[in-house]
Formats: C-alpha cells, sequence, structure tokens
C-alpha cells in the first residue's frame, strides 16, 4: 500500500513539472527595434530587447517634465501659469503635438500636467519649464529646466539618458533606452498626481480668460490602452521621425503591476500591440 502511493505522488510529481514545462509563455515577437517589461513591485526584468541601446524618444521624455515639476519643494498644483505667446510660437514652429492653450489664459499648474501628459501639449511643457526652472531669461529658465531633468536622471543612477529638450523635440543629445525609461516612469508612478493624470481617459477643465471670464478646456489621452486593455493604468506614448512609435505603459491586475516601454515600433497600432503582448506575457511570468 505504501508503495502505491509513493508511487502515486512520483506519478503526479512528474506530471506538475511537464505540465509546468508545457505552460511557460512563449517570448513575444514585437515590432519595436527595443523593449523591455519589469515587475514594477519587486524591479525583476521580465523581458528585455536592445533594452540597454540609446535610443530618440519622442514625447515620452515628458514623463521626466512631469516627474520634476512634481519633485518641486512646497509645490503648489493649484497656482497658476499665464500662458505666453512663445509656448503658442514654439508650437507652430516645430508643428508640434499641443494642449491647445491660448494667450493670457491662466492655467493651474494641475492642469498644465494634464495638458502635458494626455494630449502631449509641448506648450503645456514649455509653460512648466519656464515656471519651474530658474533664471532672468526665458532660455535661462528652460536651460535650467532641463538641466533638473538630467540630474534626475543622474540620481536614479541612469547611464543611457540624457535630455536637450522639456518635451522631446531635442537637438539630437535627446535619448533613452527602454530600461532607463521604464525606472523613470516608475519612479515617477510613487507620485500620486502623476498616477491620477496618467490614468485619466479624458478631462474637461476649466481655466480663467484674460478678460476674467473662463473657458474649458477638454484633452483626450493619447494612450489608447486606457479602456482597451485590462488593467491599464498609464504612461504615456510618444512619437517622432527620429523615434519612430514609442509608448511607456503599465497595468495592474491581482495586485501586480508590471510596466515598461517600447521604442521605435513601426505605427501607432504597432506600439500598442507590442505593449498589450509584452503585459500578457509579463503578467504569466
Amino acid at each position: 500500500m505504501a508503495v502505491l502511493v509513493a508511487g502515486t505522488v512520483l506519478t503526479s510529481g512528474a506530471l506538475t513539472t511537464s505540465a509546468q514545462a508545457a505552460s511557460a509563455p512563449a517570448v513575444p515577437k514585437i515590432a519595436a527595434v527595443g523593449g523591455f517589461v519589469m515587475n514594477n513591485g519587486t524591479g525583476k526584468s521580465l523581458y528585455t530587447k536592445a533594452a540597454d541601446t540609446r535610443r530618440s524618444t519622442g514625447s515620452t521624455t515628458k514623463i521626466m517634465t512631469a516627474k520634476v515639476v512634481l519633485a518641486q519643494r512646497g509645490l503648489n498644483l493649484n497656482s497658476k501659469v499665464t500662458i505666453q505667446k512663445a509656448y503658442s510660437d514654439y508650437i507652430v514652429k516645430n508643428n508640434a503635438s499641443s494642449a491647445r492653450l491660448i494667450v493670457g489664459d491662466k492655467v493651474t499648474v494641475r492642469q498644465l500636467l494634464y495638458g502635458l501628459m494626455l494630449p502631449s501639449g509641448c506648450d503645456a511643457a514649455y509653460a512648466l519649464a519656464d515656471k519651474f526652472g530658474s533664471g532672468s531669461t526665458r532660455t535661462a529658465r528652460v536651460n535650467n529646466f532641463i538641466a533638473k531633468m538630467n540630474k534626475s536622471a543622474k540620481d536614479l543612477g541612469l547611464k543611457n539618458t540624457h535630455f536637450d529638450s522639456f518635451d522631446g523635440i531635442g537637438k539630437g543629445k535627446n535619448y533613452s533606452t527602454p530600461r532607463d525609461l521604464t525606472k523613470i516612469a516608475s519612479s515617477a508612478m510613487k507620485n500620486s498626481t502623476f498616477r491620477s493624470v496618467v490614468k485619466t481617459k479624458s478631462t474637461k477643465q476649466k481655466v480663467s480668460t484674460k478678460s476674467g471670464g473662463y473657458r474649458y478646456m477638454s484633452w483626450s489621452n493619447t494612450n489608447t490602452l486606457l479602456g482597451s486593455y485590462s488593467g491599464a493604468i498609464g504612461v504615456k506614448t510618444g512619437s517622432g521621425p527620429e523615434a519612430g512609435y514609442c509608448l511607456v505603459f503599465a497595468a495592474t491586475r491581482s495586485g501586480k503591476t508590471v510596466i515598461g516601454t517600447v521604442l521605435k515600433s513601426t505605427s501607432v497600432n504597432a506600439r500598442t500591440s507590442d505593449a498589450k503582448k509584452l503585459m500578457d506575457y509579463g503578467f504569466k511570468k
């Protein structure tokens, strides 16, 4: 009788082992040239593809823009910023993505963060850099803000990240890697305001006009994972001639959060598909 029991245990053990081997998830194939996924709770790497190769990052740069703003001492999210003509001129000159901010309007810092992260407003990025950089001229303030972005990357121990812009429209020296961008996003996600902003699909914000009245600004998130992928909680899209199509993504299921990045995918749809594949894979690991 004892022999039979022992035999049964051995057989079931062998079956369990072979079943586990059979159920190991297949490593996904993605269109992006670079990718990285990690367990946000443990920091364990779950997937890598050219994860430490430096590439242009497009508007995923704005994750660091928001992170630097939210790290300011004594930050008042309700303080108002007057929209300058320089911000709209910059949008026109660079044919850049816009929050459609209107010159003379007074917009709160919190609202600028929504304008930065949802429609990927380069005008909102400029306004925040101008507000939170130090210096007597706008150029000096912007340069100081970008220096803060680089210091933040250095403080995180990142060796393959450098910013030369507040929005990703760089001059050839704006780069990061899938691993570094994921670490920046993971750090940013520790901030409750950041988390609230990046998980928002759309928002309608009441802003003060130059004449003392008000208007409503409506912004929709460029991250289509929100609402289309179960558990999606962020983070940020990016694109550009050099960057291709980029996406920093995160989702939580059953208490487990996976977070990652794809850089230089082939289209808007491909980067979304890449992210879904990588999160599916991350949740199975």
